[in-house]
């Protein structure tokens, strides 16, 4: 008989033990749910707001480049994922001497290089790829990202005010117009190869953080819709 009621008592204690490990599991997943569900609606704000950003487009000199297997290969970029920050490491040199460096290449031969964008020290920018075509910057990246290239003061390799704001400022446009997400989505030179580029943002982390806070400060700031817009 007291077996019995040992055995009874045991199977009651498993029971029980099952129906917490089940609401325990049913609460977990529900968090689960609800964290994922949160993160999805927070991307989603921040894309909206981005794609709000498009109508800012910044001032752009386009000059693309001449067609050359060494700069311009017109490949086709069929998925933009990602916007690669680079740094030219020559300081001192001009948005227009490296954009007519990248060009030359058709005629030097020395290397394949070029970008789609490059950010001179006043802040232009000068356009020398279109966005549905590869440039010669990202390595194994280069298939699915778009390349900006910041001109440099000094050995530092840290940006000035004029190419920082700029760079914030068509990073952010870019994130709108393919709806990207600037935690995730914008990106170092570093973060696919490990190269010391941009050279300042790779050494200084937080700076970097900075950086890519920055964007979405400007994408909220700027790709909110206000009482006029609605208007």
């Amino acid at each position: 008989m007291a077996r019995g009621k040992i055995r009874l008592s045991r199977r009651k204690k498993a029971i029980r033990n099952r129906r917490i490990l089940y609401l325990v599991l049913v609460v977990a997943i529900i968090i689960i749910i609800a964290l994922v569900h949160q993160i999805r609606k927070q991307n989603k704000e921040v894309q909206e707001a981005a794609e709000k950003v498009v109508q800012t487009e910044p001032q752009i000199d386009v000059q693309l480049l001449d067609v050359s297997e060494y700069s311009r290969p017109q490949i086709a970029l069929e998925q933009v994922n990602a916007i690669v920050i680079h740094y030219t490491a020559n300081p001192g040199t001009s948005a227009q001497a490296n954009r007519d460096y990248f060009n030359n290449l058709a005629t030097t031969h020395t290397t394949k290089a070029s970008s789609h964008f490059v950010i001179g020290l006043e802040g232009e920018i000068i356009q020398c790829i279109p966005t549905n075509e590869i440039a010669y910057a990202s390595n194994d990246r280069n298939s699915d990202s778009l390349a900006i290239e910041c001109c440099i003061e000094d050995d530092t390799g840290e940006f000035n005010d004029d190419t920082y704001d700029s760079c914030v400022e068509l990073t952010a446009w870019l994130c709108g117009k393919f709806s990207l997400t600037p935690e995730t989505d914008v990106i170092r030179h570093y973060d696919i190869t490990g190269k010391n580029c941009p050279k300042y943002y790779v050494e200084n982390p937080d700076e970097w953080e900075e950086f890519k806070q920055d964007v979405a400060d400007y994408i909220e700031q700027y790709g909110t819709v206000t009482d006029e817009d609605e208007d």
